[in-house]
Order: structure tokens, then C-alpha cells, then sequence
């Protein structure tokens, strides 16, 4: 793994609105599955992988996730940056940067589980010198995700809005960014990731998309939850 990359802001703000139908007393990073919460898992496969330093970016019930990290991740260095008014993905990020000591980091989503191999990201990041760095995943029968196209040289050339289709690659919500370029080309306050820094800069080789094959699943919905709390006793078991 480049040196550089041992840090992860790990985006765990949102409300859960559509979880809240069967998760609705604590925030969705903090959702019990197999008798703990989302967020331990995350945490420690982030670890396995050479990430030591945690920045989470907390807004809806981020008391709760603070007294869990106090409790149970105590041991590990964290800091926390939390937003008084929603930020967006993008703003989010910016205001998590700012605590960052790293030139680079990582950023995931904290209702996520995608298996990115962050060595093999980082390094397609650094050889394709872009300003931000997309795990891709190939998915099929794709019409809850947006598809993300790229070039024969493996940078992003367009993104596609949700449609139906047989296959195609979806943006997995993991990134590496340059935290200093970040921040000057971002605005302070509230944007979208996806759509004020991202799809400007599609098609102009300043986005890398590295394909991952590992298992993926967002918790952020009620049946692919449900579905977490059956496959992750398996696959952490399998895996230990």
C-alpha cells in the first residue's frame, strides 16, 4: 500500500430515512448486524487493510456514534467533525478533510460494505496522477444505480443516470482524493460529490475508475439489509 494512504473519512451523517421502517433508534452506521453494529465491521476491515487514522463525518444522532466510539473504539486514533446543518456528500467530505494530516485519503460511505483492495486503489490513483480516484464495481440487472463509463485507458468518461440494464459499472462510493486539491477546487458549504465535483470533470481524464470485484452491499434499504444480517455471520466467519 503507497504510505501515504492510512486514512479514512468515513461519511456517516445521513438521516436513514428509508432503513427507519426497521432501524429507526439509532443512526444506520450504528445498525446491528450479527450482534454488532455496521460500523465495527467497517471499522475493522478498514484496519485490516492499513488505515490507522478515522475521521468521521457525523450529523443525525452523532451523540450515539461518539459515545460507541469512546466505548468500543477507544483504542484506536479517531477524530470526529460533525455537521450542524446538512453539507451533502461532497461538502461532507470538504469539512472531514480539514482535520486530515494525510495528503491523501480514502472516503466511504458508513452504510457501505464494499471489499476494495485499497492497495491496488491507491496505486491506480497515483499512476494515472487524477484528482480523485472511483472504486468501481460491475454490476448485473443494474436499475437502482447509476452506471459510470470509462475510457480504454480505465478514467471515467461519463455517468449515466439509473436505468435498467443486463451490466454495467456502478460507483461503489469509495474514493481517494488529494485532500489538498480537494479543498481548492471545492467550495465551502453544502454540494454534491456526485454532481458539482464529479460529472464536471468526466470525459477530461481527471477521474480514475478502478474496478473491484469484492463483495458489495449498501444497508441503506430494508431488503439489502435484511440481507446483511444473513450473509455477514458467513462471510466474517469465513473470513476470520
Amino acid at each position: 500500500m503507497a504510505a501515504s494512504l492510512d486514512t479514512a473519512i468515513i461519511l456517516a451523517g445521513g438521516f436513514g430515512t428509508r432503513l427507519q421502517q426497521v432501524v429507526s433508534d439509532v443512526p444506520k452506521c450504528l445498525a446491528p448486524i450479527a450482534g454488532k453494529p455496521f460500523l465495527h465491521y467497517l471499522i475493522a476491515g478498514l484496519e485490516q487493510q492499513g488505515i490507522r487514522q478515522f475521521i468521521f463525518s457525523l450529523g443525525y444522532k452523532h451523540e450515539q456514534v461518539v459515545h460507541y466510539l469512546q466505548t468500543a473504539q477507544a483504542h484506536r486514533a479517531w477524530k470526529v467533525v460533525v455537521e450542524h446543518e446538512p453539507l451533502g456528500t461532497g461538502g461532507a467530505i470538504r469539512y472531514a478533510a480539514q482535520v486530515a494530516d494525510a495528503e491523501q485519503v480514502v472516503v466511504v460511505n458508513g452504510d457501505t460494505w464494499f471489499d476494495v483492495d485499497l492497495q491496488v486503489l491507491a496505486h491506480d490513483h497515483t499512476q494515472a496522477n487524477a484528482d480523485a480516484t472511483l472504486a468501481l464495481k460491475r454490476m448485473s440487472h443494474v436499475d437502482r444505480y447509476g452506471l459510470v463509463e470509462v475510457d480504454n485507458r480505465g478514467f471515467v468518461a461519463a455517468f449515466r443516470e439509473k436505468q435498467f440494464t443486463e451490466s454495467g459499472l456502478i460507483n461503489g462510493g469509495v474514493y481517494v482524493i488529494n485532500v489538498n486539491s480537494f479543498m481548492q477546487d471545492t467550495p465551502a458549504g453544502n454540494f454534491s460529490m456526485e454532481q458539482a465535483y464529479l460529472t464536471p470533470r468526466a470525459g477530461k481524464q481527471k477521474l480514475f475508475g478502478s474496478v473491484h470485484e469484492g463483495y458489495f452491499i449498501d444497508i441503506g434499504i430494508p431488503e439489502d439489509f435484511e440481507r446483511a444480517t444473513h450473509e455477514f455471520p458467513r462471510l466474517f466467519n469465513a473470513n476470520s
